[in-house]
């Protein structure tokens, strides 16, 4: 298929281009490029590109695509938090724009990333299905389930949405994020032989690799259409439901000079959620997890070491936040985000 990849500058769009491209598929992104210098280790080898903030996306720029998988976000609670106007501005309207525009260009299939954090407070240690309550506690995973919503809107007989809800990613790419839980409790203990965890560590989380959430949304790509239509699914693996304690000792293993600090510093975190993840192997049986958060901790300890990883560029460059607020004071970036040209 041709496929249009948008936020392939991104933490998971530069292990996914590879992935879709080996599969045989022809890849195109589209980017604004507000992450393409965050990179760690050699420069990735990325494909053709359209080079446009997704807010200014138009028709044509979909034209001749049979699928688009949508990553671009505003992806990060705190920056949510910080600016939840342009969470939603970009998040949520940009995107069902997106979508719109792309059943208008003649897409046939739309593949969105969600996420698991979309059940958010669920107050209970149950496991979540997909028909599961969902309440969000941050901007970010609110406009998540605002795009979840319109995309079941727009689906009919000629456009198929998809919407994977993905897992906490973890795992190296050469476009770092640092700002992600086990890939963050990894840094502090190679680069200061802490683990810092700054909640109480009771929280549940669902974690998933980078690269298994790329083999999922080629799965899904590629899947019959009536197994997928207007449907949403968890990414992530049984294995790696776990509580924040847990993903700590698994980088302890890693990092056997380290020890494991549990502030509580942060207080209670709402965020708390196990997910089922019955339904993607049932409907998608060729697909399954392949990392465990122990896989993932030894790869990410090794890649930190090997690329020279240094605490500037953990606490600056690999943090979503820190690194939009460091181009905004050079001015690179307008107050919305908008690139700058170069003076």
């Amino acid at each position: 298929m041709r496929v249009l990849v948008t936020g392939h500058l991104g933490y998971l769009g530069t292990v996914m281009v590879p992935v879709l491209t080996a599969a045989g598929h022809e890849v195109t992104g589209l980017d604004s490029g507000l992450f393409e210098a965050a990179v760690l280790g050699p420069a990735p080898a990325d494909p053709p590109a359209i080079r446009v903030d997704l807010r200014d996306v138009g028709e044509a720029d979909l034209s001749g695509f049979d699928a688009v998988i949508h990553l671009a976000a505003l992806s990060n609670d705190p920056l949510g938090s910080l600016a939840p106007e342009l969470t939603y501005d970009i998040n949520h309207h940009a995107s069902s724009r997106l979508a719109r525009l792309a059943r208008e260009a003649g897409v046939s299939r739309f593949l969105y990333a969600s996420t698991c954090s979309v059940y958010g407070a669920s107050g209970t240690d149950d496991v979540l299905g997909e028909d599961a309550p969902m309440r969000p506690v941050t901007p970010y995973a609110e406009s998540k389930v605002r795009v979840e919503d319109d995309l079941v809107a727009l689906a009919d007989d000629d456009f198929t949405p998809v919407s994977l809800r993905n897992a906490t990613a973890f795992g190296f790419s050469p476009r770092l994020r640092g700002d992600i839980v086990l890939n963050n409790l990894v840094g502090h203990a190679v680069l200061s032989d802490r683990i810092l965890v700054m909640s109480d560590g009771t929280p549940w989380r669902p974690l998933v690799h980078a690269a298994d959430i790329a083999s999922a949304f080629l799965a899904a790509l590629e899947a019959p259409r009536e197994v997928v239509h207007a449907q949403a699914f968890n990414i992530g693996s049984d294995a790696n439901n776990v509580r924040v304690s847990q993903v700590a000792e698994a980088v302890a293993e890693a990092v056997p000079t380290a020890t494991v600090e549990i502030t509580g510093e942060a207080g209670g975190d709402p965020r708390s959620y196990r997910v089922d993840f019955a339904k993607v192997t049932r409907a998608l049986p060729a697909w399954s997890a392949q990392w465990s958060i122990a896989d993932g901790a030894r790869e990410l300890v090794d890649a930190y070491r090997q690329h020279g990883l240094t605490r500037e560029a953990f606490d600056r460059r690999f943090t979503r936040l820190a690194w939009l607020q460091d181009r905004q004071q050079r001015g690179e970036l307008d107050p919305e985000l908008r690139e700058q040209p170069a003076r």
